[in-house]
């Protein structure tokens, strides 16, 4: 007797998962992920007929199609569970082919969520393959590896071996080096703020100036501030008319797509966009929660769309009326659809808003909890109603000079009550600024004035978040693009990332300022998004795949074929980076050198001499330990960190980049760290409170 379905999904723990909800009457196994692909060692695609893609068995998965033919005999149907997406569809479609399936036939499933219900329904409803999604993905496929199996050779002769150009992660790069050089050139500008600490109504609160003689005010150096200083100091301070107060009212966030989780979770957790993609996954996937067992926790991670289903809206509901109050719940939203947008799936949010927390937090790990309960209190937030602040603003003279002072008292806490946003790169206002009962023409007293000298900056460096967000707002890759690019511009030494931020390496720079000078469509913003644009209109039945393949490479390949005689009378660019050491041998200056298994130090004097040591990076400080030795950057399979160049000798390491500063209290190595808002403040290595360092004090009186 046969198996009533044969389901095949991409990972085990899927398998494992559904395994629970299908029953006795099915088989499901995993492909682990694609089992097909266009070969490694050439470019693989036929130009002169029609870009037709030479697809070869992936040599690891001959024994897993095996093991699927076998399974395939021994049921009624097959269904094809890949993930809802291009890439998911075009894993069903090489399954189908190496199966020997028909692809028309009723076969393939989506599960946006991995839950009993979404189970049953998606095999009431399968469908056959759908090619238009298939040749969007094999359309992506295809670019990418036209620019890079083309491109790659010319970096290979001009900057150094091994160096591979990218459709997509070329102008991520190219972010990242042009912001570089807005930072490098920016030429910054003195200014000075003066803030008054006032007194009315037995209430002490703040005021910053503003405008003088009714326009706003800027005051460029120290004389002006000391002068604008004497002059308040001698004049009395009164409210110039009655306190305004205003309603606000603030919308709840909605529910989390791919780019606003990966942002989110790397401002509020310190995750990296991989990390946090990974752990989503498993979310996603399911996991073991004890007597339930696995257990598929949030909807499908790859999305771009903020939409809910009703069941999930009437959920939500529920739980926020039961747990917080009826007057919490907010009203349903319209679904805005953005230009682009692919709409495919829902927002990122539970499966299940009202499982129990602390059983959960028992079952995952810290990292995993820690993420579904950021998703979770994001999706209620959504559902909630908004945060009602009253603020009070008055307007304050002294002579010719005004200053404003503020203050925001909150009526009605809405979603703020378990979800508060956070801002990258920009400063938490000071709503607790307590304002007094006053009116118009009342004295106010003065209690201290602060004058602060300050200088303009120029736009910060890219963080993960930040880049990610600056690709999505520039149209450059989809969802279940972010992560990989990122991950990949870091992997090729592209770029670094040093205290949470990005920098591009001497190599990225080169690199990026070649393609400029001759490829300026791959590295063209504008370009990019409309190639992105035209992979959607592929996956919408508005355009033909090859067609749009063709439009490419045409000219494309054209412009290849003139760039490379004209830069093959060029010299070789040097990458070479000077280390400021020399070489124990000859005494030459050592100098860094990529080779293809990364970094090395090299002597300049080569080939006379062939003196190479590993590459290590400095950050200029002697070790704390006092060993003679210097911290460097460090990396493991997992992570970055800082120790000693004199291990084994030494074992001094740090999570934190530390500085050259002792901790007043304990002595101690200070740290840099950094808050969920991107900002950095030293703290001991020790952890040492400032609590402990009063209490000596007092015990040294």
């Amino acid at each position: 007797m046969k198996y009533k379905g044969f389901i095949i999904v991409e990972s085990p723990a899927k398998a494992r998962t559904l395994e629970k909800y299908a029953g006795k009457d099915y088989i499901i196994q995993a492909s682990m992920g694609h089992i097909i692909d266009l070969p490694k060692n050439r470019i693989g695609i036929d130009i002169q007929h029609d870009f037709k893609p030479n697809y070869v068995t992936i040599p690891n998965k001959i024994k897993v199609i095996k093991n699927l033919k076998e399974a395939l005999g021994k049921a009624q149907n097959v269904y094809l569970a890949t993930d809802p997406d291009r890439e998911g569809e075009a894993i069903a479609w090489h399954l189908t082919r190496a199966l020997e399936i028909n692809p028309d036939n009723q076969i393939r499933i989506e599960l946006h969520e991995i839950t009993p219900e979404a189970l049953k329904s998606a095999l009431e409803h399968p469908r056959a393959i759908n090619m238009e999604k298939v040749n969007a993905q094999q359309a992506r496929r295809m670019l990418d590896r036209l620019v890079g199996y083309n491109l790659s050779p010319v970096l290979w002769k001009k900057v150094a071996p091994g160096l591979s150009a990218g459709r997509v992660q070329s102008v991520a790069v190219k972010l990242v080096v042009e912001r570089q050089k807005e930072i490098d050139s920016f030429q910054s500008e003195e200014y000075w703020t003066i803030s008054a600490l006032l007194e009315a109504d037995k209430i002490i609160f703040k005021a910053s100036l503003n405008t003088f003689k009714n326009k706003k005010i800027t005051i460029k150096t120290k004389e002006e501030a000391d002068d604008i200083q004497l002059y308040l100091k001698s004049n009395s301070f009164t409210l110039a008319e009655d306190p305004k107060k205003k309603t606000t009212i603030k919308e709840s966030p909605p529910p989390y797509i791919t780019s606003t989780l990966q942002q989110d979770a790397s401002r509020r957790l310190g995750f990296k966009v991989i990390k946090t993609m990974k752990i989503a996954q498993q979310l996603f996937e399911g996991l073991d929660i004890g007597e339930e067992g696995p257990v598929g926790l949030i909807t499908y991670m790859r999305t771009d769309s903020t939409r809910i289903s009703e069941s999930a809206r009437e959920d939500a509901v529920k739980y926020i009326a039961n747990t917080y109050g009826k007057d919490y719940v907010g009203l349903p939203k319209k679904h805005k659809k953005k230009a682009g947008m692919q709409d495919a799936h829902e927002a990122i949010r539970p499966t299940d808003v009202s499982r129990d927390m602390q059983s959960l937090k028992k079952a995952l790990t810290l990292d995993q909890y820690k993420l579904y309960s950021l998703i979770r209190d994001r999706f209620l937030a959504s559902q909630m109603a908004p945060c009602e602040t009253e603020t009070t603003s008055l307007s304050i003279q002294c002579g010719d000079y005004s200053f404003h002072a503020q203050g925001s008292e909150v009526i009605f806490e809405g979603f703020t009550k378990i979800y508060n946003e956070i801002k990258e790169d920009k400063p938490e206002a000071d709503d607790a600024n307590c304002m007094p009962q006053i009116k118009a023409g009342d004295e106010i007293i003065l209690r201290d004035l602060s004058v602060k000298q300050h200088f303009t900056q120029p736009s910060p460096q890219y963080s993960e978040a930040s880049l990610v967000k600056a690709l999505e707002k520039n149209g450059i890759g989809r969802p279940s693009t972010y992560a990989p690019i990122v991950e990949t511009i870091q992997k090729r030494d592209y770029v670094k990332l040093t205290d949470k931020k990005f920098s591009p390496t001497k190599l990225g720079t080169v690199v990026t300022e070649l393609l400029v000078e001759n490829f300026k469509n791959i590295v063209d913003i504008n370009f990019t998004a409309q190639m992105e644009n035209q992979l959607d209109d592929i996956e919408l039945g508005k355009e033909e795949y090859i067609s749009v393949l063709k439009n490419f490479y045409q000219p494309f390949i054209s412009n290849l074929h003139k760039v490379e005689k004209a830069i093959s009378k060029v010299e070789s660019i040097n990458i070479s980076e000077e280390t400021g050491e020399v070489c124990e041998k000859c005494g030459k200056p050592m100098i860094v050198k990529r080779g293809p298994y990364g970094n090395f130090f090299a002597c300049s004097a080569y080939p006379a001499c062939k003196t190479t040591k590993p590459y290590v990076e400095k950050i200029g400080i002697p070790c704390p330990k006092g060993c003679g030795g210097n911290v460097i950057l460090k990396k493991s399979k997992k992570a970055v960190f800082y120790g000693c160049d004199n291990y084994p000798k030494c074992d001094f390491t740090s999570w934190h980049r530390p500085i050259d500063k002792k901790c007043p209290v304990c002595g101690g190595v200070m740290v840099i760290k950094y808050a969920k808002t991107g900002k950095g403040y030293t703290q001991c290595i020790n952890a040492c409170s400032r609590k402990k360092q009063e209490e000596e004090e007092n015990g040294n009186k």
